[in-house]
């Protein structure tokens, strides 16, 4: 099926590329919303927020692009008023920077899960409250935000004592029941991986994405075919998907990561356990841990107070292996499984605000 609705896409492509010029379609019939071309800073100034960017140094060197909405629109007092801070991890789009090492070289790419969670979580909470001089902050996740989260929070006492509430949107530790078609991936050595991918970046963002977004998707004859590709992969949910917008979240997404990060997701799928990255050989692990295998990760461990929200249709984070996170977590105040939500609609689903946001925001406002 996703095998499938790729070729559509690039049949569609082709289509566009050859009888574009002689039909106009590259004109008539054919909207793209403006932010489809916007880096976040300026998607962030069209809605009318004000924004500031940040570099973040991680212990290890790397450097992560961070964005910030300290107030609603015009001034503090409208909006909800929250102070919004966007992070990101290393080697997606907007963090792909390092003190000593080049993205053109291996040594870059060397990262997994571990790391994210090691130095890229802890450098970006520790900065922010810095800066803001609040002495506690709420963490909301979704999928490998939650990740990494879980991974930090119950392996470092002292940053989750930095945490009030952790909001955690399509929780993954686990990977045992997934659905998604990238399981497919996992079927693949790691030898194979190599020679198909490299050893560096993984899926990173092209103009050839681009051109698909704002040429094709923004079409109406192509929206079909362009969110059937996003059901495949994450589960099905057509009404709850803006179409008129395939264009911007085609455009703004495929931020990228490192292929050992795909492995270490392999992985999870193969051994159906939350632990840290197996470098492959029992002197490697030695190394990283001390150990001759890598660690298991024990939620149980993390003191949080955290809100789970999951989806029924959810073919990455799929239901059932978020039944069986639930238990481990000691300080579970809140769980909603959404029948009808797959795993984008936590950010793209039109009805997030009731489903979600609402319930969200209440509870930061009766823990403050």
């Amino acid at each position: 099926m996703g095998r499938f609705q790729m070729w559509q896409l690039l049949a569609a492509t082709c289509w566009m590329l050859l009888l574009g010029p002689v039909y106009g379609y590259h004109k008539k019939g054919s909207t793209t919303n403006p932010e489809a071309n916007m880096n976040i800073s300026q998607i962030i100034s069209y809605w009318g927020y004000p924004y500031e960017t940040y570099d973040v140094v991680t212990e290890d060197g790397y450097i992560l692009g961070i964005y910030r909405i300290p107030h609603g629109r015009g001034c503090p007092k409208t909006d909800v008023g929250y102070d919004v801070w966007l992070g990101n991890s290393r080697g997606n789009t907007w963090s792909r920077k390092h003190l000593k090492f080049s993205p053109k070289s291996p040594e870059y790419w060397a990262f997994s899960l571990d790391e994210m969670a090691k130095y890229d979580l802890p450098a970006t909470i520790n900065f922010i409250i810095e800066k803001t001089r609040q002495e506690r902050l709420y963490y909301v996740g979704h999928s490998q935000g939650t990740t990494i989260a879980f991974i930090a929070f119950s392996t470092n006492p002292e940053l989750a004592k930095r945490i009030k509430i952790f909001f955690a949107l399509a929780p993954v530790t686990t990977l045992k029941y997934t659905q998604s078609p990238m399981k497919k991936f996992t079927n693949l050595s790691r030898k194979a991986v190599k020679i198909l991918f490299g050893d560096k970046m993984f899926s990173p963002h092209t103009f050839f994405d681009q051109f698909i977004a704002t040429k094709v998707c923004n079409r109406k004859i192509f929206r079909r075919i362009c969110s059937n590709f996003i059901f495949t992969l994450s589960g099905f949910d057509p009404k709850n998907l803006n179409m008129s917008r395939l264009d911007v979240y085609f455009a703004q997404s495929s931020a990228g990561t490192s292929v050992q990060t795909m492995l270490h997701w392999a992985q999870a799928v193969n051994s159906g356990r939350f632990q840290a990255f197996d470098w492959g050989n029992p002197d490697q692990n030695m190394k990283h841990f001390h150990q001759l295998t890598p660690p298991l990760y024990n939620v149980s461990n993390m003191e949080v107070p955290t809100a789970v929200w999951s989806g029924g249709q959810d073919y990455v984070a799929d239901l059932k292996d978020v039944e069986n996170l639930l238990p481990t977590i000691t300080k579970l105040i809140y769980y909603k499984s959404i029948p009808h939500y797959n795993h984008v609609d936590f950010y793209l689903g039109q009805d997030a605000p009731c489903e979600i946001y609402h319930d969200l925001i209440r509870m930061m406002e009766e823990w403050l």
